[in-house]
């Protein structure tokens, strides 16, 4: 699940690492492709290693774009949370963003606000 990806991206940016590798899925690559588009991380690349698929993580500097401080998770599978577009409001003053899997994939909260959609409410992460 996602909930190990974030607690991985976080403790590499706490410990200044520069690249790590998570095992692969569709919804984790999806996710991370909305962190690079918003400056959390560098880079995403799948690559197979023993035979299995493995993504491996450029972070990002912190002096150069935003760091990974800390995360909440707002939807769990024994509590699902679901938001309208109207209802999205700034992360942390717009200084962080949240990620909600919506029927056209997953998306950002400014994202989804701009193409008036709403969905699963994943997490929020500054």
């Amino acid at each position: 699940m996602y909930y190990n990806l974030l607690s991985q991206l976080k403790n590499a940016t706490m410990a200044k690492k520069e690249r790590i590798t998570v095992p692969h899925s569709k919804m984790d690559f999806a996710i991370l492709k909305a962190l690079i588009e918003n400056g959390y991380i560098k880079n995403a690349d799948v690559e197979a290693v023993e035979g299995k698929n493995v993504i491996m993580i450029r972070l990002a500097k912190k002096d150069k774009s935003a760091p990974i401080n800390d995360f909440k998770i707002m939807s769990k599978p024994s509590r699902r949370a679901y938001v309208d577009y109207r209802a999205l409001r700034p992360i942390r003053q717009g200084y962080g963003i949240a990620v909600l899997s919506t029927s056209k994939g997953i998306m950002t909260n400014k994202e989804a606000k701009k193409q008036k959609i709403g969905g699963e409410y994943l997490f929020e992460i500054w």
